[in-house]
């Protein structure tokens, strides 16, 4: 089989294409032919070196779509479409950059669609933690005001759509005023260019603040985004664009405002259901949601993938067919 392996932590170009056996499933795995990937910021940052529980060489990639092709324990059948996502897929052991994977069965998620490799490929990942920040973290509600800092994001543009469906007035943010547009196109009612600095143009928008703040940017607008949420409000933060981790002389008093409540989302350690799952497959099949693909490559093409990536150029989630 093909496979893209790194070998030191680096720049894109430190890829490697690799021929390798297919690998043997062993007892509770499943080997799977990879049908389609996304790709996703963590692992631009374990291709740097920011993850130090990795040990390389690895083939990353934390989720894809594709059929079984053998399970000794006879649970999946032969051909069965499956969805696989977290669960160290990628970091404790081999991911999806490649043409097959062994993986736990525990990972796992058996759905049907007709829908192309190319739009299944993007949502595993993406719908985790959309439906998991909105609906576990932040429990929207209709007629609710949803603050999304770094709406350009497929995270932000999918959680866009998914909260305008639920009857939700949607602000987001995007430091590129020519992508406003796309967040408009997407569901939004309000766009704030974003300066580092947006509690006071929300506050013009609604004096007593959001009810709910989905945080995609990181630790370097967190503070900013909590001050934008109004009493007995929640925000939520889920992403780390700005790709730093963690916040110098925290201090929780100064830091959240007095009845805000804050948390945190990661779908390692939290999956939705499979039959939430299959709904959502449903809703992209009679257009109810639009995937925000970015662009499609090839596996021989992981290092323009990852450089597109890198350059927060794609406009939707970047997708990879083995």
């Amino acid at each position: 089989m093909k496979a893209a392996v790194i070998f030191q932590p680096g720049p894109p170009e430190n890829f490697v294409a690799e021929e390798r056996p297919t690998p043997k499933p062993g007892a509770n795995q499943v080997l799977v032919a990879i049908k389609a990937f996304g790709l996703n910021r963590s692992e631009l940052m374990t291709r740097k070196g920011f993850s130090p529980s990795v040990r390389f060489p690895r083939v990353l990639g934390i989720e894809c779509v594709g059929e079984v092709m053998e399970d000794p324990s006879g649970e999946f059948q032969k051909g069965q479409q499956v969805a696989a996502c977290m669960g160290e897929m990628g970091r404790a052991y081999d991911g999806s950059y490649a043409e097959y994977a062994v993986l736990p069965k525990s990972n796992l998620f058996s759905f049907s669609s007709t829908l192309p490799w190319e739009q299944l490929g993007a949502i595993p990942e993406m719908f985790h933690t959309v439906h998991g920040s909105l609906h576990s973290a932040l429990q929207i509600k209709k007629g609710e005001i949803l603050l999304i800092r770094g709406g350009t994001s497929s995270i932000g543009l999918l959680a866009v759509q998914v909260a305008n469906n639920a009857g939700l007035t949607v602000i987001a943010t995007t430091r590129n005023p020519k992508k406003k547009q796309l967040l408009f196109d997407n569901g939004a009612t309000h766009v704030i260019i974003d300066d580092g600095a947006i509690n006071e143009a929300v506050r013009k928008l609604f004096p007593e603040g959001v009810h709910r703040a989905l945080e995609l940017v990181g630790a370097t607008t967190l503070r900013d985004t909590l001050a934008c949420v109004r009493p007995q409000g929640i925000a939520c933060m889920t992403g780390m664009l700005s790709e730093q981790w963690s916040i110098k002389e925290f201090a929780p008093m100064d830091y959240v405002p007095a009845t805000v409540c804050l948390t945190t989302f990661d779908s390692g350690q939290l999956l939705s259901s499979k039959e939430a799952f299959q709904a959502f497959i449903k809703d992209v099949e009679t257009g109810a949601v639009r995937l925000p693909v970015g662009k499609v490559f090839r596996l021989d093409q992981i290092i323009e993938a990852h450089q597109l990536m890198e350059s927060n150029g794609a406009g939707g989630k970047i997708v990879v067919l083995p």
